[in-house]
């Protein structure tokens, strides 16, 4: 007899609480096990060859008698150091950007502090010189566990929003309607700054289209996630990296945009920086002017009745966003910073669309048009309040984070439908009222404990709350001032989610293989209920994950990576919501307030290639997936069409990816991904077998050249293959994209002219085959665009904004 549900919820947070305590025992242990004994400081201050002060310089202190580091600092913003130090004899090493390194040596600590006055640091002119020529920041950057694309490199980015920018990402695909998917999977997760994010919202799609891509840094792709990440997610993590600033004085980038269709856009990103303040501020504006046009055919056959119907359809979606964002860095001491942010999102979606049914009889002879038209408002507002507290200490290495964050969001969408039937003389009008409300509360703490020479160890807790409430509603007018609701599309949905987790982490380098293992333990509570018709369903749920990472050096141009981790997906909003979109009046999309989370077995081996010109990343990944959610299409006598999602059984998916980048020449840059993939999934639905086999694949080429010495342009290809479902067919899409940049201003600026979707190819097709029934459909979001874009960067060249970023990479080492 299963256990009732309060006493698996106990049981589970009696072990959540059990992990809580140990780490909370295992970090004050380690803590203490770290305490110094007396240490005395030893101070200085550098200076260059123009008696100026050097900030920010690397001061390591090293062992005398074999030369190990011991401990170190980072000079202040006036070059001033204090390094703590036992009694012994020790070397001191400074390094800095353009700087000859410099030694000092014989240093000998007693029972008092050290005063080694002012050091002089010498330029390096060589140095300098091919930082300007070679500081040009990689597109892609490999680590452990993930892949950082730096977005800026790629000029189709430029001037476009977040889903442009994750459409041409390696193995990352957005269909027409920008729903994201990752290795043919659309169950990713997708986070801001590490962190999930109102900025997404409650309808990812929409929302990444109204977050300029001007503000965005890079972006990661994680497919095999560690414990230190939540298990959210059946394929993997995209976490989307905003810009910010921490550059002393005022420094900025403004941006503006224009293109046709309709595009406008404009953005800046500065701040200001002075001792221990640091100021920030980025604002983006834009406005979309999206027409899409599609068409169907539909075809019943059955023992009591027959019908054939072909749809065409008119859209055009319009609309601002404004996206806002500020913040204060406040630098307590070399050791601890505070952080603050404000993010404020105000959109507002004015949409038209015009649907004309044609019926036609058996013989193909047209018997009825009908057309619907629709006219819907949607504003959005998205705040969100962060707090950071990061600590650092004497060891290298050794940190202590906290986060916070509150959400609030709202989203109402109001339409108006008109339908007109030639052989009626009464037409119908309706409308729809869909509001959208969340709270959101998370907090999170994180500490890195180093081990020895090259391991450490991580642990953290997170507490997670997301209340949402949605109410729906469809009226019909039956006389000129008299609207009732329509019953079967009325309710009120409230979803109340709480996530607790805590994990644990360890890694070393053992000669040549590092290893990074790791154990993540979640309590699940989400209660979902229908308020109108008084259906609850709760769910409470305990599960650990755990995560393998290793990593092998064959030798200085060759890794080996190997990987596992196990996850989830729990079902989104929108899958759990009972009701949707009501535009078309003949195809409803249906959610499942039953439906159960995925369950995800990941495993993932690569070779990194690094090459004189190039590198080259191949991986093979294998998917074993539990409790498949697969959306179903029924379609009933008259014709109308239902899509709903619900468990399947099982799910195996396995590929081979891999990533290259390779230079002919100085001014020839090549990048080339591709994803070529099985998929297989099997079920039972209503006693029918629903199954799926099917290879598929996605690549994109680009080609970026230099011309005349200060124009860059590039051009790329982006094709996927067709798919299998297990109920039809998504059938191939391929696009072009052309970019043309050069810098102007001395440097300070750069304007770009771009052209994307250059065939106007970029159309969803795909057949839908049920026993009687057929259904073949083509649409397209936006047709081809053009947009010219010009960037203006405040106290920053291009050159200096180079040598900045290699400063901040020494500052964090």
């Amino acid at each position: 007899m299963p256990a009732p549900a309060g006493d698996m919820a106990r049981a589970a947070m009696k072990k959540i609480l059990l992990i809580a305590s140990l780490l909370n025992f295992l970090c004050i242990y380690l803590y203490a096990q770290d305490e110094p004994s007396a240490t005395y400081p030893i101070t200085g201050k550098l200076e260059d060859s123009e008696k100026k002060p050097v900030p920010f310089a690397n001061v390591a202190l090293l062992a005398a008698k074999d030369s190990s580091l011991i401990g170190g600092g980072t000079a202040d913003e006036n070059g001033l150091f204090t390094i703590p130090a036992e009694p012994g004899s020790y070397l001191i090493k400074i390094t800095f950007l353009a700087m000859d390194e410099k030694i000092i040596p014989s240093i000998r600590v007693a029972a008092q502090p050290v005063a080694l006055g002012t050091i002089t640091l010498s330029s390096n002119s060589r140095l300098l010189d091919e930082l300007v020529v070679q500081g040009e920041k990689s597109q892609m950057d490999l680590q452990l566990d993930k892949r950082v694309f730096n977005v800026g490199k790629d000029l189709a980015n430029i001037g476009g929003n977040a889903s442009d920018i994750l459409n041409n990402m390696p193995s990352v695909t957005v269909d027409v309607e920008g729903n994201v998917a990752l290795r043919g999977s659309g169950n990713v997760r997708i986070l801001i700054d590490g962190k999930q994010s109102g900025m997404v919202g409650l309808n990812p799609a929409e929302a990444l289209r109204q977050i300029p891509a001007d503000l965005i840094e890079s972006v990661e792709i994680i497919t095999n996630p560690s414990s230190r990440y939540d298990a959210e997610g059946e394929v993997g993590i995209l976490n989307i990296v905003m810009k910010k600033n921490i550059r002393y004085g005022l420094n900025g980038t403004f941006t503006g945009t224009a293109g046709y269709p309709s595009n406008f856009g404009a953005s800046f990103n500065v701040n200001y920086r002075k001792k221990k303040i640091n100021l920030i501020a980025n604002y983006g504006f834009m406005y979309r002017d999206g027409p899409g046009r599609g068409h169907s055919r539909q075809e019943y056959n059955s023992a009591d009745t027959s019908f054939v119907y072909e749809q065409t359809n008119r859209r055009n979606r319009a609309g601002y966003s404004n996206n806002v964002r500020v913040g204060l860095d406040y630098f307590l001491n070399n050791q601890n910073t505070i952080t603050a942010t404000l993010s404020v999102r105000k959109s507002q979606n004015d949409n038209k669309s015009r649907l004309e049914y044609r019926d036609f009889d058996m013989n193909n002879i047209l018997t009825r048009t009908v057309t619907r038209s629709e006219d819907e408002t949607e504003p959005r507002t998205n705040i969100e309040a962060a707090l950071n507290y990061r600590k650092t200490f004497e060891r290298k290495g050794q940190s202590l984070t906290f986060d916070a964050k509150y959400i609030l969001s709202d989203e109402t969408e109001a339409s108006q439908y008109h339908e007109v039937a030639d052989n009626l003389t009464v037409d119908t009008r309706q409308r729809s009222y869909n509001t959208e409300d969340e709270k959101n509360f998370l907090a999170q703490l994180d500490y890195i404990h180093p081990l020895g020479k090259d391991g450490k160890l991580e642990a953290g807790l997170k507490t997670s709350v997301r209340l949402l409430d949605n109410d729906f509603s469809v009226h019909q007018q039956l006389e000129p001032d008299y609207w009732v609701i329509l019953p079967d599309y009325d309710n009120r949905l409230a979803y109340d989610e709480k996530i607790h987790a805590a994990y644990l982490m360890a890694s070393n380098q053992f000669g040549k293989v590092f290893v990074q293992a790791g154990l993540r333990g979640e309590y699940t509570d989400i209660l979902t209920e229908l308020k109108k018709t008084a259906q609850t369903n709760h769910r409470q749920y305990f599960n650990l994950f755990p995560s393998i990472h290793l990593s092998y050096k064959l030798e200085d141009a060759q890794t080996l990576q190997l990987s596992y981790s196990y996850r989830l997906s729990r079902p989104n909003f929108r899958d759990l919501l009972p009701f949707s979109n009501f535009s078309d009046s003949r195809v409803f999309r249906a959610g499942n307030p039953l439906l159960n989370p995925e369950f995800t077995h990941s495993f993932e081996a690569g070779h990194l290639l690094n090459m004189n010109k190039g590198t080259l990343l191949s991986s093979i990944y294998y998917r074993r997936r539990l409790g498949v959610v697969e959306n179903i299409t029924s379609v009933d006598s008259t014709g109308f069409t239902t899509i709903t999602p619900i468990n399947l059984s099982t799910g195996d998916s396995y590929g081979f990816e891999f990533n290259f980048t390779y230079d002919p020449a100085p001014w020839w840059k090549l990048t080339a991904n591709a994803n070529v993939f099985r998929a297989m999934n099997e079920g039972y639905y209503n006693d029918k077998l629903y199954q799926s086999d099917t290879y598929s694949w996605t690549s994109r080429l680009s080609s970026r050249v230099t011309l005349f010495g200060s124009v860059d342009f590039q051009s790329s290809l982006n094709y996927r293959a067709p798919r299998r479902t297990t109920q039809g067919k998504d059938l191939s899409i391929y696009f072009i994209d052309l970019g043309l940049s050069k810098d102007i201003l001395k440097g300070r600026g750069t304007i770009t002219a771009s052209v994307r979707d250059l065939l106007n190819s970029q159309k969803r097709r795909s057949i839908t085959e049920n026993a009687g029934y057929y259904s073949y459909s083509v649409f397209q979001w936006r047709p081809r665009q053009f947009l010219v874009t010009l960037s203006y960067r405040l106290n920053r060249s291009k050159e200096k904004q180079n040598m900045d970023k290699q400063r901040e990479m020494n500052d964090e080492e």
